[in-house]
């Protein structure tokens, strides 16, 4: 029996978007084809660049957020 489908690679793993009409513990042959990205790479990055130019308050709210953090992680904030 032979099915198509789709998944990710993490290191040597690979997680399948579906599960395979397979037996536990059966032995499958995998063959592995690379495809196209959704997007360009960085993409996401470039669309939401620019984002906050006219929100004046947005340096001292991140300020705050790494001043916490510092806290938290127990760091001396600069």
């Amino acid at each position: 029996m032979e099915e198509n489908t789709t998944g990710t690679v993490h290191g040597n793993t690979i997680v399948l978007d579906s599960t395979p009409a397979a037996f536990e513990g059966q032995a499958v042959e995998v063959t592995i084809r690379r495809m196209e990205p959704k997007r360009p790479w960085g993409e996401g990055i470039r669309k939401s660049a620019g984002a906050w130019k006219d929100f004046p308050e947005m340096d001292q709210i991140m300020e705050q957020i790494h001043r916490e953090r510092s806290l938290e992680r127990g760091c001396s904030s600069p």
